[in-house]
């Protein structure tokens, strides 16, 4: 499998992260450029947010594939050579963690299934690695801030050390400002 640049950016809530991500994605020299987008409308203010986001980035000539999970399933309509942004990873955290919250059985109470998701996000982000010429992830920096849900805090934690230490590049926005960590 051969592995093609991956940047990780990650920041606190509007710090400027998906605009630099999409700046670093149009730079890259590929035909399409795809918006992977974890978002999704619990609420009428989301629903606004994703409408909008949606033809924002098909006027900006965004191909989107929205994946709130199993980002897997994403994969086959991702091309070779593609220049790929996924926005973001604590969404898609608490899509995955608290799956099953409707039926009252969270993936997060049940054993071994978000080590079973971990593994299989590993793969998959090795995968679009292999196929995009350039692959940009996004989440947010919210460690810093005390949460209620340490199980949350705790896979958030895991995946940005694991994907911090895979990227050719680790960016912290703050204010704005691009932050070279790696």
């Amino acid at each position: 499998m051969v592995r093609k640049q991956l940047t990780f950016i990650s920041g606190g809530v509007r710090s400027g992260k998906s605009a630099y991500a999409e700046m670093l994605v149009r730079e890259a020299h590929s035909e399409r450029r795809v918006y992977i987008a974890s978002g999704v409308a619990h609420d009428r203010v989301m629903a606004v947010r994703i409408a909008r986001h949606r033809k924002d980035r098909a006027q900006d000539g965004w191909w989107t594939i929205e994946q709130p999970q199993q980002l897997s399933e994403a994969l086959p309509l991702i091309r070779q050579n593609d220049a790929v942004l996924w926005d973001c990873v604590t969404t898609w955290l608490a899509n995955e963690l608290y799956e099953g919250f409707e039926h009252g059985s969270l993936c997060a109470d049940t054993p071994g299934c978000m080590e079973k998701k971990w593994r299989e996000l590993k793969k998959t982000i090795d995968s679009i690695r292999a196929k995009a010429v350039y692959f940009a992830i996004v989440s947010n920096e919210i460690l810093d801030e005390p949460l209620m849900d340490l199980v949350y805090q705790e896979w958030l934690g895991k995946i940005h050390q694991w994907l911090a230490s895979c990227a050719d590049e680790a960016i912290e926005m703050e204010n704005g400002l691009a932050i070279r960590r790696k």
